[in-house]
């Protein structure tokens, strides 16, 4: 009897498979299917296994004092992020009721390519591309960053860096953003009020033009706002991790390679640099690693003597769920400074909200991307 009652079971669900296959639906075991291709990225190799490492925790008060529970988490976080506000300079305020100008149009396979235009600041405009999945309904949304639109909509000569057309193809509707001009310029990011006397840190302000499209595409109809994520390679990396920690309505965050933690020793985890964290009047420090002849300048310094690291803003996701698509700047030993997000999500009551996969290059690859991609459709996906 017990086996015709689980034989039965089994016909069940096979036929409500092939009902809601039939009807163009996903069958109801999707999702649990695509957690089975990322589950094992959640966790850290043993050796790694609550190692915490010389990274001050984000469970302990500047003052000292120790986090046993929620209510003093919510007090610690709005200490983490006040702090650093604070040493990287006050956000104006947010333009939370504009909406993007569609300059023009495209149909290209599966979606509607939009050419679009919207404030990112008080003072300064962007162009960006807007995809939008073809069919009805409210759909989720990604935001791409990088050192220009076009790389993100498929463009560019790198690839796997195509992440919003590979999204929209996917039922995501993306907005991809860059930073062409000051790119051109070798600035690289974003000055305000001007370059000349920046009152926010340069990366800070990456995150704050992040926020600003976040509303801009919370606006539109197609989108559900609860769930718009974002995700940038290297530079965009950093952009996509500095907007997700210090943004709380971006629903998932993945970070391709940004180098999550400040290091000296690797010049491409550069956060001394004067486009991120070391903003300085002109003439700037010549480019490349910090040497006595060629020391940092501005705040990076001081965040380094005071023992600040960036363990403290990945703790700001919590319980958000992010993804780290490691290459050679972020390889598995960065699970160290991850473990204390992991501690974070445990006091809250949450397992499997931090991830990171490794692959030996800097460059994405298709294997690294598909799980960016999975990790997008299992935690706000359709």
């Amino acid at each position: 009897m017990k086996w015709t009652i689980n034989a039965l079971l089994i016909f069940f669900f096979f036929c409500i498979g092939l009902a809601s296959m039939a009807f163009g639906q996903k069958p109801s075991f999707t999702h649990d299917a695509i957690w089975t291709e990322i589950d094992t990225f959640f966790a850290p190799p043993s050796k790694y296994k609550d190692v915490y490492g010389d990274f001050r925790s984000p469970l302990v008060f500047y003052d000292g004092k120790e986090v046993k529970n929620k209510g003093q988490w919510r007090k610690r976080r709005k200490e983490i992020r006040s702090q650093w506000m604070s040493m990287m300079g006050e956000w104006p305020d947010l333009m939370k009721k504009q909406k993007m100008k569609v300059i023009d149009s495209e149909e290209l396979e599966n979606f509607v390519q939009h050419r679009v235009e919207f404030y990112w600041t008080p003072t300064e405009k962007t162009q960006g591309y807007l995809l939008i999945p073809k069919g009805g309904g409210v759909k989720p949304a990604v935001i791409t960053v990088y050192y220009e639109a076009e790389t993100s909509i498929g463009l560019g000569v790198n690839p796997h860096r195509d992440f919003a057309y590979q999204l929209a193809k996917r039922g995501f509707v993306t907005l991809s953003l860059g930073t062409k001009e000051t790119t051109e310029a070798k600035t690289y990011s974003i000055y305000y009020p001007d370059i000349e006397n920046a009152k926010v840190q340069p990366l800070s302000m990456l995150a704050y033009a992040a926020a600003n499209a976040y509303y801009v595409l919370a606006n539109r109809p197609e989108v559900d706002k609860d769930r718009i994520g974002i995700v940038g390679h290297s530079y965009g990396g950093k952009w996509s991790m500095f907007a997700s920690c210090l943004f709380d309505k971006f629903a998932c965050a993945a970070w391709s390679d940004p180098g999550i933690v400040f290091q000296d020793d690797r010049e491409s985890i550069n956060y001394w640099e004067p486009w991120y964290l070391g903003y300085h009047p002109k003439p700037w420090r010549k480019r490349g690693l910090i040497t006595a002849e060629n020391p940092a300048y501005g705040l990076y310094p001081q965040l380094r003597k005071e023992n600040y690291n960036l363990q403290e803003l990945h703790a700001l996701m919590a319980p958000r769920p992010f993804l780290v698509s490691g290459g050679s700047e972020d390889p598995v030993q960065q699970w160290i400074p991850l473990n204390h997000s992991l501690a974070v999500n445990r006091l809250l009551g949450y397992d499997d909200r931090v991830a990171m996969t490794n692959r030996p290059d800097h460059s994405p690859n298709a294997e690294s991307n598909e799980v960016i991609f999975k990790f997008f459709q299992y935690f706000i996906g359709d």
